[in-house]
């Protein structure tokens, strides 16, 4: 529908010479100002030296030779909007098209697109022998949805995982293990365990880096002998440490509903980044007090180590093997998205400009999304690692809280058993969790709500879970009652805005995807889930005596495959029963 009006607004404009780059079709905020809407008068009456009114009136005239059948009507308003009014028969048949045709699966198709751009999708990256932290859950549930965005939009995405394993924090882990050998957790020990024996080793051989000279002296050279893998007995322990760390990742990355198609480990990238810096020092890159470093000011920003006075890669060198290996891998790579901390956004300026010197295929088609941090709010969460705030202990902290509110009768799980309710209060947590992330904009910093992260009264992900059971129970009413969504029903005279916002869908994940921007995905749903209670709540929808019944039935349908597709693209999934 919106692709229609958008041709026929182009050639109107190219019959009246107005040369337009770009036409925006929007969606105003009161749908009494019609159903699309266009400012292209107001950009340019001044080209044409009139008034943006006297232009939309012309362009309007022009509008009206050949209308689509569906628009109703179009009009000029204020000082030159443009708005199309569509049939409410149309939006009704729109609405529910997807429903007579059977394509209501719960994970939507890709769109069919030709010559869909590959991209790759870089985050998470967790460091080995250190907690999973709430700020990896963060990175994980923005580059998981926008993966699923951009997959969505037809394009073909292949999801990188980064694992540091390798680095001066695993040397401080594996120096405080050799302190404390007689605490290391069985092989057959509970995996969050062993892990977190690990991280409270990080935290012990970090503390003694900093107040302990000969210590600082020891893993410095303890760091070098993992890299050149000199000392059989850190060896054993980087060996068993790494192998720890990567089975609980894969655990957590189930949990979260993540699957990475490639795996690149800082080990494997050192050498690389190290013989790029070494062939460009000279030419890119400048030698400085024994190390080697890239000089940013040059290009207004700053100097950085890329290689230090122990000859070592920095995790800048690193990251210039990490993107060369991506693009040798990936040959036909078109785009290459980093997901990071915005602590990071200075830091690759200077790596992205570095490495479009180096190569200007790999730094001009590589793009850095920053986003910023989860905070909780003071006293509400307490942590199994001391300081730092794991995945694990948020998730499962919010699930508890989930659990409670079956016990207390606030949900309808009392038939299910044990081992289903536990299912789905994991699920209501994530989505508690994730719909909190992903609601914001990115780069923007998230102040954690617990209660109201778990809110069945909206503005949250469980609110969009339970308005979708609620959809399901309709449907299941309705196919004991005889009710079937088939072709020939009888339409409403006039359709509500539940209609509007499902047909909006695709378009909605087109934007979300363009802009980098799963907050308006998630936004969209919560209004629409608003427009669907407010729809069951005034309307009787399975009733044999009501010929709409059928219709109303199929937009239930309609409703839900929509809610149930969106949820996807945020990385939510939909319980049976809430």
């Amino acid at each position: 529908m919106k692709d229609q009006i958008l041709d026929h607004l182009k050639k109107s404009l190219v019959t009246l010479d107005i040369e337009s780059q770009s036409v925006n079709l929007d969606y105003p905020e009161n749908t009494d100002n019609g159903d699309f809407a266009t400012n292209v008068a107001m950009v340019h009456a001044k080209q044409f030296q009139t008034s943006p009114r006297e232009l939309a009136e012309k362009i309007v005239m022009e509008l009206q030779k050949g209308m689509p059948e569906f628009i109703r009507s179009v009009n000029v308003a204020g000082a030159g909007f443009i708005n199309f009014f569509v049939k409410d028969e149309e939006f009704a048949r729109e609405a529910i098209g997807a429903v007579l045709q059977n394509q209501t699966s719960p994970q939507p198709s890709p769109q069919t697109r030709r010559g869909g751009t590959q991209v790759l999708i870089e985050h998470t990256d967790p460091n080995t022998f250190k907690p999973f932290h709430i700020g990896h859950l963060m990175a994980n549930a923005i580059g998981e949805s926008l993966s699923r965005l951009i997959s969505f939009s037809g394009d073909q995405v292949t999801r990188i995982c980064y694992p540091s394993d390798i680095g001066l924090h695993i040397a401080k882990s594996i120096w405080a293990i050799g302190k404390n050998e007689e605490k290391v957790p069985k092989d057959n020990a509970p995996i969050i365990e062993r892990t977190a024996f690990l991280g409270q080793m990080y935290a012990e051989g970090t503390a003694a880096y900093e107040k302990d000279e000969k210590a600082k002296s020891e893993i410095d050279i303890l760091n070098k002998a993992i890299y050149d893998k000199t000392d059989s007995l850190a060896n054993f322990w980087y060996e068993k440490g790494k192998k720890w760390s990567l089975e609980h990742f894969d655990l957590l990355y189930k949990r979260l509903g993540t699957e990475f198609d490639e795996y690149i480990y800082e080990s494997e990238v050192a050498p690389i980044g190290l013989a790029i810096v070494n062939q460009n020092t000279g030419k890119i890159f400048e030698e400085s007090e024994g190390a080697v470093v890239f000089k940013g000011e040059k290009y207004g920003l700053h100097t950085r180590v890329f290689v230090n006075s122990q000859g070592l890669a920095t995790y800048e060198a690193k990251e210039l093997g990490l993107n060369t290996s991506k693009f040798q891998k990936y040959p036909k790579t078109d785009l290459s998205v980093v997901v990071t901390a915005n602590e990071q956004n200075d830091y690759f300026k200077v790596l992205i400009k570095a490495l479009s010197l180096v190569d200007s295929n790999i730094g001009s088609k590589t793009v850095h999304i920053g986003h910023g941090m989860l905070r909780l709010e003071s006293g509400k969460m307490s942590s199994r690692t001391g300081k730092v705030i794991t995945a694990e202990s948020l998730i499962d902290e919010i699930k508890n809280m989930v659990i409670e509110k079956m016990a207390e009768g606030k949900t309808d799980t009392k038939d299910l058993k044990p081992e289903e309710r536990d299912e789905i209060a994991d699920m209501i947590a994530i989505a508690a969790i994730k719909y909190t992330i992903l609601r914001q904009a990115i780069g923007g910093d998230i102040i954690f709500d617990s209660a109201k992260s778990i809110s069945f009264e909206g503005d949250s992900g469980p609110y969009l879970q339970y308005s979708a059971v609620r959809a399901a129970a309709v449907l299941e009413k309705a196919a004991r009652e005889g009710i079937e969504v088939g072709e020939g029903f009888v339409l409403p005279e006039k359709v509500s805005l539940l209609e509007k916002l499902i047909v909006r869908f695709t378009d909605i994940a087109s934007r979300a995807r363009n802009e980098y921007a799963p907050q308006i995905v998630a936004n969209y749903l919560t209004t629409l889930a608003g427009e669907f209670n407010s729809f069951y709540a005034r309307q009787i929808i399975v009733d044999k005596k009501d010929p709409l019944s059928p219709y109303y039935v199929a937009l239930t349908k309609a409703f839900l495959g929509t809610i149930t597709k969106g949820l996807w693209l945020l990385g939510i999934k939909v319980p049976k029963k809430m």
